[in-house]
């Protein structure tokens, strides 16, 4: 690899040891602050979401445009189509001569594999390492892995018959799309969508508790000017202050799980044993697993056993009647794991806090706000003291709870929330993101809600219910037209 900085770019490779090369801040950052941006070297938008979502910026919507010739791309409209024109051109062609599309990890590696043969790998100066420079852990993949892989590679060369490519280099290429593929979602941050290779991101090392966050930005082609369009990318954000120097990490699993949980899928999925500070002190781990404590009092290691195991079985059955769509059968399987859980777990323990989660998701979506509010409060206050203060997921986490205190007319909490979470994606997602967007109208619309309220209960709540009812009453009108755009939080595919 290319070591060395650049003299406008905060980040420059470095060997970390242990780790491999890692990357490190060239100068001081502030929360907030952008480390690096990355368009993707290559993506693809998720098999079963072809139609929904737009090939080129990967917003989920309505309406889409479909590719006149080989009708598998879906673009929002001709500047989509336009922009992504020349990473599609090829699987265009591809595409029409099979009759069908393969599956989203050849389509990703054909896509690459295009593009270096395009552009030798390096595609511009601020590009870090080429993408054949990248691990691709083929050797350590257990049999049924590399079973798929091999699979892959023979659907690849169906697909692209005139490649210049041997097997091997294309097994390595899929090899690296397997443990540096990067998920994007769409652009509420609601649902995964589709896969992307950003080869400056794979240099940044994992950490539990890690300084940085990476998100999508989908970008901005609506201004009537190609010159203040924007690519979609990725972006690397500071936490926290950073000092000079300092490796810049993030963190590849999700934080909620115990250390030796993230371990084992971190070792599965990336194939490296994480000792960070987290894992090695196995920080935290007490809390996810505590059992209830009033005045001095804790119940039995039996009991704990007993609900922990009954626990697991109910998340289980959770799961099983949600995806069925049984969201009634949901709700009176969390009310009553709740109550068992309630005297005997702590707040923070993990089985009871992804119980509040299924619990308040899926009340509001039955529009029972009220009892989905106060399941909401409890999970967002157990994250808090689990999750940095500044972690996405805690931030999105608490906008939901913001939004279902809302709609329950829990205005002064749901305003608390709304701004607590506001304050997180300034930092996570910065303030041109549309999720960020969202949230400031809906900090705006509660803020002015919270004032009639605080002048006169009795006026806000029967304003409140005409305007629920479709009534037109002036400043509340527009209250329900912000929640109608809102309650698309709640409809989680």
């Amino acid at each position: 690899p290319r070591m060395g900085g650049h003299p406008g770019r905060p980040g420059q490779v470095f060997d970390t040891g242990v780790k491999g090369r890692g990357l490190r801040t060239t100068k001081d950052l502030c929360a907030g602050e952008v480390v690096l941006a990355e368009p993707s070297f290559a993506a693809v938008v998720f098999d079963s979401l072809s139609q929904q979502v737009c090939h080129s910026c990967f917003r989920r919507q309505a309406n889409l445009h479909r590719c006149a010739q080989c009708k598998f791309a879906h673009y929002c409209d001709r500047t989509c189509q336009t922009a992504c024109w020349d990473e599609h051109k090829q699987e265009c062609g591809a595409i029409k001569k099979n009759g069908k599309a393969p599956n989203e990890n050849v389509r990703l590696a054909a896509r690459v594999l295009w593009r270096i043969q395009k552009d030798t790998g390096i595609v511009s100066d601020s590009q870090l390492t080429s993408v054949d420079q990248l691990e691709d852990h083929v050797a350590d993949m257990p049999a049924d892995n590399l079973k798929e892989l091999k699979i892959d590679v023979h659907k690849y060369l169906d697909y692209c018959p005139n490649t210049r490519h041997g097997v091997e280099y294309i097994s390595h290429i899929f090899g690296i799309i397997n443990c540096n593929g990067f998920t994007l979602s769409d652009q509420r941050g609601q649902q995964a969508v589709g896969v992307g290779l950003f080869p400056n991101l794979c240099l940044v090392n994992h950490d539990c508790w890690p300084n940085c966050a990476v998100i999508l930005n989908h970008g901005n082609q609506s201004a009537l000017n190609a010159t203040f369009h924007s690519k979609r990318r990725v972006e690397l954000r500071a936490l926290g202050k950073i000092a000079e120097n300092e490796e810049l990490t993030v963190g590849y699993v999700d934080f909620l799980n115990v250390s030796t949980d993230r371990q084992r899928a971190l070792k599965h999925q990336y194939h490296f044993d994480c000792t960070c500070k987290s894992c090695s002190k196995n920080l935290k781990d007490d809390l996810m697993m505590a059992a209830k404590e009033t005045e001095g009092n804790k119940p039995s290691d039996e009991l704990v056993k007993e609900v922990q195991e009954l626990s697991l079985e109910c998340l289980a059955k959770v799961e099983a009647a949600r995806t069925a769509g049984d969201f009634h059968e949901v709700v009176k399987l969390c009310r009553e794991c709740l109550d068992k859980q309630e005297p005997v777990l702590a707040d923070t323990h993990l089985y009871q806090l992804r119980m509040l989660s299924a619990a308040s998701e899926v009340l509001s979506y039955l529009k029972f706000f009220s009892e989905a509010a106060e399941y909401s409060r409890r999970m967002v206050e157990g994250y808090m003291k689990l999750y940095h203060p500044n972690n996405a997921q805690l931030g999105m986490a608490t906008m939901r709870a913001g939004v279902t205190h809302w709609h329950a007319g829990l205005i002064e909490v749901g305003h608390g929330m709304i701004c607590k979470a506001y304050a997180i994606l300034m930092i996570t997602h910065g303030p041109n993101h549309s999720i960020t967007k969202d949230l400031e109208s809906m900090r705006m619309q509660t803020e002015m809600e919270q004032r009639i309220f605080k002048q006169n209960e009795c006026v806000y709540h029967s304003m409140r219910e005409a305007a629920l009812q479709n009534k037109s009453m002036g400043m509340m009108a527009e209250a329900v037209s912000v929640e109608d755009n809102v309650k698309a939080l709640f409809h989680k595919q």
